[in-house]
């Protein structure tokens, strides 16, 4: 099923294309305009700001919480139901150390708030809360894909694996913009997008 977009496209291929060529062009804004200075870091409205930034030129629901229940694979993400509640369960949640940022960020992952789009914009939310809190970041170049979209699905019941994997990928260059560009582009890479380079585009 082809996502409803802005751009009147009906082809899957094209659409993804089209979308990582946008969005990574969005995402070096987002960076170079000072704009992610604006994030309410660790609050939902946080994440839907940079959701919209992201995707508001491609899909009519950028930023806002999806109106249908999703899955991946045999996981059924937070039910409809009990969305609104949850980002404000979320919301509360301390986000003071690594290990409370990095379980904050399991919730909002369990949650998928948006209809497309999740990972992408997470990512970049959670690297807003250790650059505030703890002052480092995740070097996404040093997560393995593999490794961490297993430990991600595994987060569900237990979160040791996720947080051994990105504790050891931390590094204190958290306004390092070459780091922020291949950062996203690793981002994009986990979610199946790699046929632009952000810094290039």
């Amino acid at each position: 099923m082809i996502l409803d977009n802005k751009l009147g496209i009906t082809d899957q291929i094209e659409l993804a294309k089209t979308e990582e060529q946008i969005s990574k062009q969005k995402a070096k804004l987002l960076f170079d305009s000072g704009d992610i200075g604006k994030v309410e870091v660790g609050k939902f409205a946080g994440l839907a700001f940079i959701h919209a930034y992201l995707f508001e030129e491609i899909y009519p629901f950028a930023g806002n919480i999806r109106d249908v229940n999703i899955a991946k694979g045999n996981f059924r993400f937070a039910s409809l139901m009990y969305l609104e509640t949850s980002l404000k369960h979320i919301d509360a949640m301390p986000q003071g150390t690594f290990d409370e940022i990095i379980e904050k960020y399991v919730e909002m992952n369990i949650a998928h708030p948006f209809r497309e789009g999740n990972g992408r914009a997470t990512r970049i939310w959670l690297d807003l809360m250790l650059k505030n809190s703890i002052q480092h970041i995740v070097d996404w170049n040093q997560v393995d894909k593999e490794e961490y979209l297993s430990a991600m699905q595994r987060s569900v019941v237990k979160d040791i694996e996720i947080k051994a994997l990105l504790k050891q990928a931390l590094t204190d260059r958290i306004d390092d913009r070459t780091l922020f560009m291949k950062g996203i582009d690793v981002s994009y890479y986990y979610e199946g997008y790699s046929r632009f380079k952000t810094e290039e585009l």
